[in-house]
């Protein structure tokens, strides 16, 4: 069944519970120390807003009990700066005062309401049909004609304000919403052949989308990076050391290099492995090929080496689509940050380019790298999309 999207939307004289993904990074003041998520949502909000909608938004920030659970009123405060329109800021969800703040707006106003994870329920996973019956879905549809979803970023959550409101009202994807569906969910059609250069330190989502990639013939090759190159080294019976070894236990990922070593046995050469290691020593970074290993004691491996690189670059230079989904090494530190920059970069000069989210987004933000067809905005949904998983916002909206 298609997705509604705002092409299917009468918006002008019409109230819309809006549902973004702004959850940002804090600096110490409590401000937004990057309002990269928050930019990502100006189209949508712009339209709704241009097109005569009277928008209410819902969003969270943080998770209970964290550092960075806290209020949206900075984050209202930058949405009335990036659009040409007012926007207001409630200190409450579905109370009272909230539903008056939505009833009292006029086409072309919006109010931010406050952070739906301050309501206990929110923070649970439910059924569309039983997130549709909680308190805040059961307060607000009165005030509301229709819903707009556009946070992909938290889709693969099924939150009463992810999920609950399409069982109620008309349900609509917002634009990032229908571009992350368009884009993660037909990689199939993208032209051939398709790399995917995974990396990070997320070893078991990482290995999830290898194997589903390569089982679904969605990608040709795939080219490892980061702790997840160093997880099919190990299964390769290469000695990285015991520093970068016991990085992979301590971590709970032990298990994983015998998936890694399968995956090995299955797929053969269409998985490549790191030529060579960048370690640090003396302070510096140094470079080892793989018959010098293992490093000396205590040395981690932080990157793939300059020759990984190279070999790296050319297949990538020879793809039709290129998927990053991690990065080489510990690029927030610039001793260590080459595989990542220059493997990135490289990248957008496949004929189709896409982020997958995450950490590779945060990196191409860190180096200034543009140039990509698709930047996800999305990290653990992105994911689902890859490994070809259902997300439960979308398929309420779906539904």
């Amino acid at each position: 069944m298609p997705i509604q999207t705002l092409d299917d939307l009468a918006v002008q004289g019409t109230t819309l519970g809006v549902r973004i993904d702004i959850n940002s990074p804090l600096d110490d003041a409590g401000g937004l120390a990057d309002d990269a998520r928050l930019r990502a949502h100006v189209a949508t909000l712009s339209e709704l807003l241009e097109r005569g909608g009277r928008v209410a938004v819902l969003a969270h920030q943080g998770r209970p009990g964290g550092e960075e659970f806290r209020d949206l009123r900075p984050h209202a405060d930058q949405l009335d700066d990036f659009l040409d329109a007012p926007v207001d800021y409630a200190d409450a969800t579905f109370s009272a005062d909230a539903r008056r703040a939505v009833e009292n707006l006029s086409d072309g106003e919006a109010v931010v309401l406050e952070n739906t994870r301050f309501y206990s329920e929110e923070y649970m996973e439910f059924s569309a049909e039983r997130a549709g019956e909680t308190e805040l879905v059961d307060k607000l549809v009165p005030v509301l004609d229709a819903y707009v979803n556009d946070a992909f970023a938290a889709a693969h959550r099924s939150q009463p304000s992810l999920v609950g409101f399409p069982a109620r009202i008309p349900g609509y994807a917002g634009r990032v919403m229908e571009a992350e569906i368009d884009v993660l969910g037909d990689m199939e059609s993208t032209p051939e052949p398709r790399t995917y250069v995974v990396g990070g330190a997320k070893v078991p989502d990482s290995l999830a989308v290898v194997e589903s990639v390569l089982d679904r013939g969605v990608a040709d090759r795939v080219l490892t990076t980061g702790v997840v190159a160093n997880v099919f080294l190990l299964a390769d019976g290469v000695d990285l050391g015991d520093a970068s070894a016991d990085f992979v236990y301590d971590n709970g990922y032990w298990d994983e290099i015998d998936r890694a070593a399968d995956l090995l046995d299955e797929y053969g050469d269409r998985v490549r492995l790191p030529e060579d290691v960048a370690v640090e020593r003396d302070g510096d970074r140094h470079e080892l090929a793989l018959a010098d290993l293992p490093p000396k004691e205590g040395e981690a491996v932080m990157d793939v080496g300059s020759a990984t690189v190279a070999a790296y670059a050319a297949v990538i230079r020879d793809s039709g689509t290129v998927v990053l989904n991690g990065p080489a090494g510990v690029f927030e530190d610039e001793t260590f940050a080459d595989g990542t920059h220059d493997l990135f970069s490289v990248a957008t000069e496949a004929d189709y380019s896409v982020v997958g989210g995450g950490d590779t987004a945060a990196a191409i933000r860190r180096f200034g790298i543009e140039g990509f067809d698709h930047v996800s905005t999305g990290g653990g949904a992105a994911l689902n999309m890859l490994t070809g998983e259902d997300l439960p916002a979308v398929e309420a909206l779906r539904d």
